[in-house]
């Protein structure tokens, strides 16, 4: 269930996430944050917007929208942030709107943001800071040498599959 699902109360886990929608894109959002581009931070609106001075929102946003990610649409914007990477700086970038959270997979959708990235600004957007969250140096490497998205994540599976069946063991509820 999600939270709006459960008649609970929000309450913002972090001053800079305050909102179901915010914490469903920070998975992927997140993972971004080390490296030279805004994720929204100092805004309204914090993990909805990705930007930098030198990003283009229009061209960002028609890529990725052609990338046919499914459950999340990009929209050009252009913002300010009052704290945070590029303090007081106007950057391009986009808006992230998650129209169905049930087939958006956050992780997935930030890893065709940082292929975007790599791929539209090669010299501007700082690839190897995205390691020291990503913490994963294959993934990292598959990303600088050019490989898709779904390919990064099909790389996953063996790794992924020993995990599901080790958990299994210590898993209180099946």
């Amino acid at each position: 269930m999600w939270l709006d699902e459960t008649n609970l109360l929000w309450v913002n886990p972090s001053p800079n996430m305050r909102s179901l929608n915010e914490a469903t894109l920070y998975p992927g959002v997140g993972l971004l944050e080390t490296t030279n581009v805004s994720v929204g931070r100092g805004t309204d609106t914090p993990f909805e917007l990705v930007g930098a001075p030198w990003i283009d929102g229009q061209q960002l946003a028609s890529y990725l929208n052609n990338q046919r990610i499914a459950g999340v649409r990009f929209v050009p914007v252009r913002f300010t942030p009052v704290s945070s990477v590029f303090k007081g700086e106007e950057c391009g970038g986009i808006n992230i709107i998650v129209t169905d959270r049930s087939r958006f997979r956050p992780v997935f959708g930030g890893l065709e943001l940082a292929v975007a990235l790599r791929k539209l600004y090669p010299s501007e957007w700082k690839v190897d800071n995205y390691l020291r969250l990503l913490v994963n140096s294959d993934t990292l490497e598959r990303l600088k040498h050019g490989d898709s998205a779904g390919e990064i994540v099909r790389s996953w599976s063996t790794g992924l599959e020993e995990f599901r069946k080790a958990r299994t063991r210590v898993l209180l509820y099946q």
